[in-house]
This record gives structure tokens, C-alpha cells and sequence, in this order.
């Protein structure tokens, strides 16, 4: 949906101009041209000027975690039903072998994850390196005795606190630089005012078109800004919050189970706490749980 509505900004931008000239198509295409025949220098200053003031500003891990996160377009959500589906039943294995056998059945499968066959039998989650060590970690403190819920229950937000920050800010670095393309786009104009001073002795017709082409810059910048770049930024800032849940559900299902609550129970509490369009239907979990096999 998010490439359609990249479709439409071009449609409605010059559909709407079409339309505002009464469907001239010979006026209409004189414009376009000039619009065009600008608009690569415009693009250069404004877009480039933009990029280069993002380098400056982020670290090397921002600039990656922003190429990364541009797949937002695509897949705006980082994680399916099916996602939390399988993550329900990696923890109501882990809680059930748990509850069953004690903290230390666990150690084997904490201390070397990448080749436990209970993860492995998850290999979203298990694919997932960063979720994958966060469970570990919070295993292990459990294991070596605190399990009181209040605890680590306020260690788990401090640490999901953390991850907010460090996702949520590659799309806060995008939204700035939005927020200053539409000066940029002055910059060019001026440059353009500039270049058609240079050429004052020049007829009519001739400085019409110089001056027509340094308010492609203007026009540029605020319509990249507002129709491309921040709407971006909002798209990958959404897919963060969405990678963020994914601790907070695991968050919520251990601090339930470390309350007393039944494993089934506690992967309830995660199931509850999520949104609705990726959250799974009470039945189609259950189902999912009493296909698992016994835990080892």
C-alpha cells in the first residue's frame, strides 16, 4: 500500500496541475518540461545537500540501521500473526519445561542457543539474534535464582527503554532531515535567482524560464519533504514500534509466569497485550499449544 501511495503523489501532484489548467495539454506540457528540464540540478542540491548534512550528523550504526529500515515500504510490520504465534509457543515450551523440571533444565539451552533443538524448533525466533540473547539473558538471571517478577520485570523495561531508543531513532533521523529539506529547496532557489541576475540583460521569454526553473527548487523541497521523505520517516518509525512489541510481549508472558501464573496462562497475558491485527485468536493459539510436543 505504501508504493501506491508513492503512485498517487505523482499523480495527484501533476494530475491536479493538469487539472488546474483546464486540461491545456500543450500549456501542461510546456510546464512539465520546464519543471523537468530543472529539476536534476534542483535534485542535486536539495537531496544531496540533505544526505550529506544526515552523514554528518548520525553515527555509521544509524546510517546502516536507516538503509535497513527503508524496508519499510515493503513490509511495514516486523513481525506477523504467525510471528507471535511462534513466539507463544517458544515460551510456552520454555515455561512448561520450566515448570516442570526446574530453571537449571534450561542451562544447556541458554548457554549455547544456536544449537539448542528447542529453539531450533522455532527458527523465526530463533533467526532473530537480538530477541534470541534478550530471552537468554533474562533465562539466566532467573536460573541463577531471581525470579522475583518486581525485578525483573523493571530490568526488562529499563533494557526495552534502550531498544525504543536505538530503533525509534533512525526514522527521528530521517524526519529532521525532512524537516529541512523545504530550506534547502530555498538554497536552490536562491542559487537559481542568482543565476538568472547573472543573465538580466537576457529577453523576457528567457528570464521567465530561468526564473520559472529556480521555483522548481522551492517546489521541490517542500514536496519531497512533506510527500516523500517524512512520510517515510512516519513508516519506519511505525515498523520500530512494531519490532519493539516484540519485547514487551516477552516481557509480559515472563513476568506473568514468574507471578505463578500456569504457562498457558501467561502466554495469554502476551497474547492479550497485543494489537489487534497481529494478534491471534484465543482458539487458533490453543490449537498451535497442544500440537507442541513435550519439552526436553
Amino acid at each position: 500500500m505504501k508504493l501506491v501511495g508513492i503512485v498517487l503523489v505523482f499523480v495527484c501532484t501533476f494530475g491536479g496541475l493538469l487539472i488546474a489548467m483546464h486540461f491545456d495539454f500543450t500549456k501542461f506540457t510546456h510546464l512539465l518540461m520546464l519543471v523537468l528540464g530543472a529539476m536534476p540540478g534542483e535534485f542535486v542540491i536539495i537531496f544531496g545537500c540533505a544526505v550529506a548534512a544526515f552523514v554528518i550528523a548520525e553515527s555509521g550504526d544509524t546510517i546502516k540501521s536507516t538503509i535497513g529500515y527503508l524496508g519499510a515500504l515493503t513490509k511495514p510490520a516486523a513481525f506477523s500473526k504467525d510471528d507471535y504465534i511462534e513466539l507463544f509457543s517458544m515460551l510456552f515450551t520454555v515455561f512448561k519445561l520450566a515448570r516442570t523440571k526446574g530453571w537449571l533444565a534450561l542451562e544447556n539451552h541458554i548457554e549455547n542457543p544456536d544449537e539448542s533443538d528447542l529453539f531450533g524448533q522455532f527458527p523465526t525466533f530463533k533467526g532473530d539474534h537480538h530477541a534470541l540473547i534478550f530471552l537468554c539473558d533474562y533465562l539466566r538471571i532467573i536460573s541463577l535464582g531471581n525470579d522475583k517478577p518486581g525485578e525483573i520485570g523493571a530490568l526488562m523495561s529499563e533494557e526495552i527503554h534502550t531498544i525504543e531508543h536505538h530503533e525509534g531513532h533512525p526514522g527521528h533521523a530521517v524526519q529532521h532531515m525532512a524537516d529541512g529539506i523545504p530550506a534547502l529547496g530555498i538554497v536552490a532557489a536562491v542559487l537559481g535567482v542568482i543565476k538568472t541576475m547573472a543573465s538580466i540583460n537576457e529577453p523576457p521569454e528567457v528570464l521567465g524560464k530561468l526564473i520559472g526553473g529556480a521555483l522548481v527548487g522551492t517546489f521541490l523541497g517542500v514536496w519531497l519533504s512533506y510527500a516523500f521523505v517524512s512520510p517515510i520517516a512516519s513508516a519506519m518509525a511505525g515498523k520500530a514500534e512494531t519490532k519493539v512489541m516484540y519485547f514487551k510481549c516477552m516481557k509480559v508472558c515472563i513476568v506473568a509466569f514468574l507471578g505463578g501464573a500456569a504457562p498457558q496462562v501467561a502466554v495469554e497475558f502476551g497474547r492479550k497485550f497485543l494489537p489487534h491485527d497481529v494478534q491471534p485468536t484465543f482458539q487458533e493459539l490453543e490449537e498451535k499449544l497442544n500440537e507442541l510436543p513435550s519439552p526436553s
